[in-house]
C-alpha cells in the first residue's frame, strides 16, 4: 500500500472513532454557526501573487520542521507578511497536526483558512466546517471520481471553498470538472516525495484560463514565483520554506515583491 492510501485509510479510521464521540448532527449544528471567508475570492482579488502560507510541525519528507510550534503566533506573522490565506495541517501522525491548531488560528486570523488533511468521507467534511475552516483540500489521487464529486458537492453545501489537488494531467482534467474548485497543482511525487518544478511548468499548459489555480510544493524563490505566475498560476502554497524561516513575514513579502517591482 502506498503512503497516500495508508494515510487516507488511517484518517478514515480516525473519523469513525471520532463519530462515536461527536455525532454528525452535532457537527452540522456547530458548522451552521460559523461565518465563512472566501479563499477563492481573496486569491482573485490579489493584484500580486497570492501566497497561501502553510503551517505544519513536521512532514514525511522533511521530518520535524520546528522545535517550538505555535500556530497562533505564526498566523500573526503570516498575516503581517501579506498572506492571502493560511493552510493548517491537521493530520496527527506524519505532520504532527491537530484540529486544535486550526481552532487556534481561527481565533486570531482574519484571512481565510484552508484545512490541509487527507479527506475521504462525509464526516471529515462536516468536521472541517465545524472547526471553523473556510476551505478544505481534496486530493484527486486519493478519491475515486464519484466520491470526489460527492465530497466536493457537500463541501460547497457547507459553505467551504475546495482546493482540488492534481499531480498529473489526467487528475487536472478531473479537478477542472468541479465547477467552482480552486485547482491546485502539486509538484511533489507522491511515491518518492521529491518535488520537481518542471511538473508545474509542464502542467501550466492545461490550466483552465478562467479558473483560480495555485502551485504547490518546492517553490522557494521570488524568481520561481514570478515565472510560475507568468505561466498562469494565481496563488502559491508555501510551507516548508516558511516553517524554516527566522522571519516568515519578510519571507512572504519577498515572494510577493518581484511582480510589484515589474509593474
Amino acid at each position: 500500500m502506498d503512503m497516500l492510501r495508508r494515510i487516507v485509510e488511517e484518517r478514515m479510521d480516525d473519523a469513525r472513532r471520532a463519530e462515536r464521540i461527536v455525532t454528525m448532527a452535532e457537527l452540522r449544528e456547530r458548522a451552521s454557526r460559523m461565518a465563512r471567508r472566501s479563499l477563492a475570492g481573496r486569491i482573485a482579488a490579489e493584484r500580486d501573487p497570492a501566497i497561501i502560507a502553510e503551517m505544519k510541525a513536521a512532514s514525511p519528507s522533511a521530518g520535524r520542521l520546528c522545535a517550538n510550534y505555535e500556530p497562533a503566533a505564526l498566523a500573526g506573522k503570516y498575516a503581517e507578511g501579506g498572506a492571502a490565506g493560511i493552510s493548517v495541517l491537521t493530520e496527527p501522525r506524519y505532520f504532527l497536526g491537530s484540529a486544535e491548531h486550526l481552532v487556534q488560528v481561527r481565533a486570531c486570523a482574519k484571512i481565510p483558512i484552508l484545512r490541509k488533511d487527507f479527506i475521504g468521507c462525509e464526516y471529515q467534511v462536516w468536521e472541517t466546517a465545524a472547526m471553523g475552516a473556510d476551505a478544505l483540500l481534496l486530493i484527486v489521487a486519493a478519491l475515486d471520481p464519484g466520491l470526489l464529486r460527492d465530497l466536493y458537492g457537500l463541501a460547497r453545501v457547507c459553505g467551504l471553498d475546495v482546493v482540488a489537488e492534481a499531480h498529473t494531467e489526467e487528475e487536472l482534467l478531473m479537478a477542472a470538472e468541479l465547477p467552482e474548485a480552486i485547482i491546485g497543482v502539486n509538484s511533489r511525487n507522491l511515491k518518492t516525495l521529491k518535488t520537481d518544478l518542471n511538473v508545474l511548468r509542464r502542467m501550466a499548459a492545461g490550466l483552465p484560463k478562467e479558473r483560480i489555480t495555485i502551485a504547490e510544493s518546492g517553490i522557494s524563490t521570488p524568481e520561481e514565483v514570478r515565472e510560475l505566475h507568468d505561466l498562469g498560476y494565481r496563488g502559491f502554497l508555501i510551507g516548508e520554506m516558511l516553517m524554516r524561516s527566522s522571519d516568515p513575514s519578510a519571507t512572504i513579502r519577498s515572494l510577493r515583491q518581484p511582480l510589484c517591482r515589474a509593474r
